[in-house]
């Protein structure tokens, strides 16, 4: 795997109030977790924080699951969470350290696969082939479902009234690239994560 895969920047949903509801938008759930990367390279696994640390000692659910899958070389990018009883994302139990051993993967990219770096295709075209990466992959990593087109708006709504973070939307045709890859998040004011941005400030 070539060093440049596992230290590349992250693409970065901006910050919007509105969910665009354009045609070739696709919309995932905003899980409550911590970015991560898992890199395998044979029987070599890495999960690494976007500022690089390495987790793989910290969430070991997610190495193993990793090191299950058929295909030895990928890339993957998504979101480390723990998830309460209703499938929801917890992160108080994530924060607390105490639940390490539980904590999965929700998918959302596939960087690269077998040699092949993907940051070139479309959205579309890498969660096609992280689909099928994952498909029948046991527990411990999960591929986020997503939902295109005009649906946008009133999918954030429901995600409101189920109390859940908000919704990621990202333009189908774009290329994995940091400032052009066109994410946008747009969070639920009333849930405890804006809360906690805002308590940053």
């Amino acid at each position: 795997m070539p060093a440049m895969l596992r230290q590349f920047e992250f693409c970065r949903p901006a910050a919007k109030k509105v969910v665009p509801a354009g045609p070739d938008w696709i919309h995932e759930v905003k899980y409550d977790g911590y970015r991560g990367r898992v890199v395998r390279d044979g029987k070599d696994v890495k999960l690494l924080s976007k500022s690089g640390l390495d987790w793989t000692w910290r969430f070991p659910w997610v190495a193993e699951t990793a090191l299950k899958i058929r295909q030895t070389r990928f890339v993957i990018d998504g979101e480390i969470c723990v998830l309460d009883l209703q499938g929801i994302s917890d992160f108080n139990a994530l924060h607390s350290n105490k639940h390490n051993d539980e904590a999965q993967l929700y998918a959302f990219d596939l960087l690269a696969l077998e040699g092949d770096d993907l940051r070139d295709l479309t959205l579309v075209d890498r969660k096609s082939r992280l689909a099928k990466l994952l498909h029948r992959r046991p527990e411990g990593i999960f591929v986020a479902p997503f939902e295109q087109g005009e649906i946008g708006p009133s999918l954030f709504d429901a995600a409101c009234r189920m109390n859940l973070e908000g919704l990621v939307s990202k333009h189908r045709l774009r290329r994995y690239r940091p400032k052009t890859c066109d994410w946008v998040k747009v969070k639920n004011r009333q849930h405890p994560a804006f809360s906690r941005v805002m308590d940053q400030f």
